[in-house]
């Protein structure tokens, strides 16, 4: 029998989520799902009703003047739980996390809120780094479930 070519489309699904969660601001949806993993995109810190980042203040002309790494941490950490729901899982689910900062500075205060989301028996394994550019967005994360 010839073996053709695969079309992993038919083996993946893509989750856009239209309301509960801040909109893609590009080509790519909020979590695929592939067999039993869910690939999950990078999430910041938009409210999911205003599009706005959260924990900043901003000056006349909108720079940011200050900004509140734990309160961008939750804001994250919330729009991961609505994707996760929406692919029908949990945090309990994540077997990854990938974590990027713009400054190493605020990885105390981070991993502190991080922690109160985390904090049952086996957390995901995860990588922290600084990558993030100069912008709005403080903290942003990354992950992958299994859900069998």
């Amino acid at each position: 029998m010839p073996i053709g070519p695969h079309d992993a489309s038919a083996d993946k699904i893509g989750i856009l989520i239209r309301d509960g969660a801040p909109a893609p601001l590009g080509a790519y949806s909020h979590a695929v799902k592939a067999g039993p993993f869910v690939f999950i995109c990078g999430l910041g810190a938009r409210h999911p009703h205003t599009g706005a980042e959260v924990g900043l203040t901003l000056n006349e002309s909108g720079g940011v003047l200050q900004y509140d790494i734990q309160a961008q941490t939750r804001q994250v950490l919330e729009n991961l739980i609505t994707v996760l729901k929406a692919a029908d899982c949990t945090l309990q689910d994540v077997v990854d996390v990938t974590v990027f900062l713009a400054h190493m500075d605020d990885f105390s205060q981070f991993n502190q809120v991080y922690g109160e989301y985390f904090y049952f028996e086996h957390p995901p394994a995860r990588t922290t780094m600084q990558a993030l550019p100069p912008g709005r967005n403080f903290v942003e994360i990354k992950a992958i479930a299994y859900k069998p």
